[in-house]
């Protein structure tokens, strides 16, 4: 399945919650204006990685209310040990995402998640992740406001 079918297939599920949850404007974007979007590198809920790219789809995480972003992360990128205030919940739409919970980023303690996977990032619960060798798209949902807070015990700086 490629990617935009991919992300046309899984977005539907990510923002079920959503959908349920909140009244809002109607919403129905193609993958083309999904990429049209302004994608900064950083915001609130991001890791801050430089090169990893995040448009925001629906909502504003910065503010309450739930939100969903797109994260467009380049290869051999990797994001260090870190929580949010809010639960996520993610569907990789792209590439292999090597993702694991922990206070501190280990090969170890990350599970492989192709394309279609989901994971979820619990309240206050670190985690970290990392692509190889190709570049990885995931869609990320929650509940405002979210941030990013580094685990100071972690290896180092959030890098690419």
């Amino acid at each position: 399945m490629n990617t935009r079918l991919t992300a046309l297939v899984y977005l539907p599920l990510v923002t079920a919650a959503y959908a349920a949850t909140v009244s809002f404007s109607q919403l129905r974007l193609p993958p083309a204006e999904v990429d049209a979007l302004p994608a900064h590198e950083a915001g609130s809920g991001t890791s801050g990685v430089a090169g990893i790219r995040t448009t925001v789809v629906a909502g504003e995480p910065s503010g309450p209310g739930p939100y969903t972003i797109r994260l467009t992360i380049p290869p051999n990128t990797r994001i260090q040990a870190h929580t949010h205030r809010d639960n996520r919940s993610a569907v990789v739409v792209a590439g292999v995402w090597y993702f694991g919970y922990g206070p501190v980023a280990r090969a170890d303690a990350e599970t492989a998640l192709p394309t279609g996977s989901f994971y979820t990032e619990p309240a206050g619960v670190a985690h970290f992740a990392e692509t190889k060798s190709e570049p990885v798209t995931v869609y990320i949902t929650g509940n405002g406001p979210t941030d990013t807070r580094y685990i100071q015990d972690a290896a180092g700086p959030p890098r690419r």
